[in-house]
């Protein structure tokens, strides 16, 4: 009788072991996922804070670019969702890329200590940037990996999980 009892208790336990063991396991993976996103928002919120240093330190070299520094200064703010984030960043991109070609039009500025060293600045902050979209990425590749393998994709679907998309950023 009692190896009966010892074996239905094996037969219960090590299943509600297991699906434990695998929520515990999704719910870090999303986590995981989150703080990905967390680093991603906060580089480019860095990167945000130094157009205003960049714009400020141009002014006086750039007084006829007023319309490109005003749109480089408006990307500043907006949704921060990945589909936005991605936007956003393909707008800067291009805004940024036509700054830095009128740039080359003021040899005065492009000699400046304070420019250059802010657009090393910028350059490092992209560097920092793409290392925190690819750690977001592999992020969503464990965590959708585990959403659709069985037997975590099971327990993912009760629980309301499911895949994520990837930051896509058009560089």
């Amino acid at each position: 009788m009692l190896l009966i009892i010892i074996l239905v208790a094996v037969l219960i336990l090590i299943p509600l072991i297991a699906v434990i063991v695998i929520k515990n396991g999704l719910v870090a993976k999303e986590n995981q996922v989150e703080n990905a996103f967390a680093s991603v928002d906060v580089m480019l919120k860095k990167r945000f804070d130094l157009i205003p240093q960049l714009t400020s330190c141009v002014s006086g070299y750039m007084t006829h670019e007023k319309e490109l520094l005003e749109k480089l200064t408006a990307l500043r703010s907006g949704s921060r969702d990945t589909e936005a984030l991605a936007q956003g960043n393909h707008e800067l991109q291009n805004q940024f890329s036509q700054f830095l070609i009128k740039a080359e039009a003021y040899p005065d500025l492009k000699a400046s200590e304070q420019f250059i060293m802010l657009q090393r600045s910028m350059n490092e902050m992209e560097e920092q940037l793409a290392a925190s979209r690819r750690t977001y990425n592999m992020s969503i590749e464990i965590f959708n990996n585990a959403v659709l393998q069985f037997p975590s994709s099971v327990i993912a679907k009760r629980n309301n999980m499911s895949k994520k998309e990837y930051l896509k950023f058009n560089d």
